[in-house]
């Protein structure tokens, strides 16, 4: 019969084809990454600078890739519970670390029974920014520069005392670094946290502290302590007429970075795609300004300059921390 109520072979062919392409469609949907919102665990309590990164990032992270990148803060142990719990999640880049120098580069030098490595056990994705890092004096101390409080110090040994976040935290890193290059004798003061320590050094129970300029910077507009230098190699564009330590103490150096890990064993292209889609979110005019707003440096780094990084910077770092004789703790 020339006739018939069915369909052709042409036509069943091309109906063939669409089912096909209709079932072929949600699996494309499902491999497409982000297909669900993403974690970004902080392992520090919410308010601090790493918080503040995470959360003036997350959205437009959420903008570019079309889900949420939700914040979840899980602190305890500097750092350490929070980074733990991503070294052991899936490599699937739905959940991700935002890291600090101190995490990932000191920590392991810091603690026993490390519960991971902080070099192996991640994979680097983007190195975010660097924290603006101060050495501030409260102003009953005579000294309008780091010369100047060296030699009062020295004038003055053991009667003027450093505070720092706690033993083993970047605040007593950075000032036990100076008391030893500039030669000082000084009492350490610590504190459960970077807040009770600046608080003090504002009221004066404290003379030196050592912080990122989120914690400082206020204090030194308001004239309650004295801003002395900056702790990095070279001058922040920040605040280009504020020298640095090192230009009278050769040598010293502490540059606070912060940067987004995953667990090991992420894919290569999936750590592509993050890494372009957070340098593209970090340049943007109202982020860079938001950060710069707050004594903090975007920069742009590929996800292989980041990671030669982190091992520089924990070889560097374990070795300091042994020949200032700082004691491990249990983690």
């Amino acid at each position: 019969m020339s006739g018939t109520s069915g369909p052709t072979r042409r036509t069943a062919l091309s109906l063939g084809l669409g089912a096909a392409a209709g079932l072929a469609a949600p699996a494309w949907a499902q491999d497409r990454y982000p297909n669900r919102p993403v974690t970004i665990m902080v392992p520090w309590a919410a308010g601090g600078t790493t918080d503040i990164l995470a959360r003036i990032l997350a959205e437009p992270l959420r903008r570019s890739m079309g889900q949420p990148f939700v914040v979840e803060n899980r602190s305890g142990a500097s750092g350490n519970i929070g980074s733990n719990a991503v070294a052991r999640a899936r490599p699937d880049g739905y959940t991700l670390l935002f890291g600090s120098m101190s995490t990932h580069a000191m920590n392991d030098a810091l603690f026993r029974n490390m519960p991971f490595h902080g070099v192996d056990d991640f994979t680097p994705i983007a190195m975010l920014a660097f924290a603006l890092n101060t050495m501030v004096s409260h102003p009953s101390v005579p000294a309008q520069t780091v010369a100047e409080f060296i030699a009062h110090t020295k004038a003055n040994p053991g009667r003027l005392a450093y505070a720092s976040a706690g033993p083993g935290s970047t605040n007593h890193i950075c000032a036990e670094m100076f008391v030893r290059m500039a030669g000082l004798e000084m009492v350490h003061v610590p504190y459960r946290g970077g807040a009770p320590a600046v608080q003090d050094t504002v009221a004066g129970q404290t003379q030196l502290f050592f912080s990122a300029a989120t914690q400082t910077l206020p204090h030194v507009q308001a004239n309650r302590l004295r801003l002395l230098g900056v702790t990095e190699a070279r001058r922040s564009r920040l605040l280009p007429d504020v020298p640095t330590v090192g230009e009278t103490v050769p040598g010293y150096e502490m540059t606070v970075w912060y940067g987004v890990l995953g667990p090991k064993g992420m894919p290569a292209d999936l750590v592509a795609q993050l890494n372009a889609e957070i340098n593209r979110a970090m340049a943007l005019p109202e982020v860079r300004d938001r950060l710069a707003a707050i004594g903090v440096e975007s920069i742009n780094e590929t996800p292989d300059a980041f990671a030669a990084t982190l091992r520089a910077d924990a070889e560097k770092w374990s070795r300091t921390i042994r020949e200032l004789g700082i004691a491990m703790t249990d983690a």
